[in-house]
């Protein structure tokens, strides 16, 4: 049984600006998750994730279809479970920690949600501030800790509970870039250790995929795919989830069947229903820049037209002979000058065409 299911879930908000009177900020979003998995609603501002998100919570109701939790019906059909009774969890943006009490207070509120302590209460507050790894910490302020403390005592407030959902609303965004990957993995390590099915929001693919199992990419409203993060990253069903998840070029080439033919080279695609000898005609080839090969034996040439240091490695653009330019990620130690022609060979496992009328440029 999935956790987690909604089924073609539409959200509109009261706006007399604008035609119909309202604005519509998710159209006809299914998807499902498993007990214990961690999913992510990826996508740029204002495409509707956080709306997606407080309809979850209970928070705003929904215009159109159902959300189930563990097999209960709580949103749509005429039923509307009140947040408080939908035993879901939630991480603020701002994390909203009480300032004029402790760590292990705030962690108790979770459980006492301001009702007098009760026998057993300290004790749980304190295995959870061992789990999210604040056991010394639990005499200190939330203005005495630094921010990735602060998230974690929110984190560790939102399990106490044992909430059969946990969302995570944007939250590692007031965090140092520094911090963001190695406290995404902290948090993912105690999700999985907790066995808590979990939806992260965030903007940042990064974030997507240090945490998430499953990834759901949402534009202007609309669920475009959702995905592991590896097959998210390798086969977008998209264009537009291509240039969104990840870097790349799209290049021109010619499908016939199982087979697409570029200037680098022919390209083996996977085998699916259609006629293996049917010709396909012009398509764009998505290409990312660990498919490009940087190799100096390697007879075919592209000039170098663009360089980004990146510590270990250098992004190259380079330009083909046909002016179409590609990505490639080259270790740092081929130092190449610009307009220096180098070889490249390609080692694409994933090949994804798209339509031709996609323009054939970086990302």
């Amino acid at each position: 049984m999935s956790a987690l299911e909604l089924h073609q879930v539409t959200i509109r908000y009261r706006d007399a600006n604008r035609p119909g009177g309202h604005l519509l900020a998710a159209e006809s979003v299914s998807l499902s998750l498993n007990r214990g998995d961690i999913g992510c609603l990826l996508g740029p501002s204002g495409c509707g994730k956080t709306s997606l998100l407080r309809a979850i919570a209970g928070f705003v109701p929904i215009a159109e279809g159902r959300i189930r939790l563990n097999g209960e019906l709580i949103t749509g059909e005429g039923v509307n479970v009140p947040p408080e009774k939908r035993r879901i969890g939630v991480v603020f943006q701002d994390y909203a920690l009480f300032p004029h009490l402790t760590v292990a207070e705030n962690i108790a509120f979770g459980l006492t949600q301001g009702r007098r302590m009760a026998d057993g209460i300290p004790a749980k507050a304190a295995e959870m501030m061992d789990i999210v790894g604040l056991a010394d910490q639990a005499d200190r302020y939330p203005h005495e800790l630094s921010g990735g403390q602060q998230q974690r005592v929110a984190l560790a407030r939102a399990l106490a509970p044992q909430p059969e959902l946990i969302l995570l609303d944007e939250p590692f965004s007031n965090l140092d870039i520094s911090l963001r990957d190695r406290l995404a993995r902290e948090v993912r390590d105690i999700l999985k250790a907790t066995q808590t099915t979990a939806v992260l929001v965030t903007h940042d693919q990064n974030e997507a995929f240090a945490v998430a199992d499953q990834v759901g990419v949402i534009f202007n409203g609309r669920l475009v795919q959702w995905a592991e993060p590896y097959l998210l990253y390798h086969e977008p069903n998209s264009a537009s989830v291509a240039r969104f998840v990840g870097e790349g070029a799209l290049i021109s080439g010619d499908q016939f069947g199982h087979q697409v033919k570029t200037l680098l080279g022919e390209l083996p695609l996977k085998p699916c229903c259609c006629n293996d000898c049917e010709h396909v005609g012009s398509v764009r080839v998505l290409l990312r820049p660990d498919d490009v090969v940087h190799d100096d034996a390697s007879t075919l040439k592209a000039r170098v037209v663009r360089k980004a240091f990146r510590g270990a490695d250098f992004l190259y653009t380079l330009e083909l002979g046909n002016g179409e330019q590609i990505l490639s990620l080259v270790p740092s130690h081929h130092d190449h000058a610009l307009d220096e022609q180098i070889g490249i060979r390609l080692e694409a496992d994933h090949v994804v065409t798209f339509n031709h009328t996609e323009p054939a440029t970086p990302f």
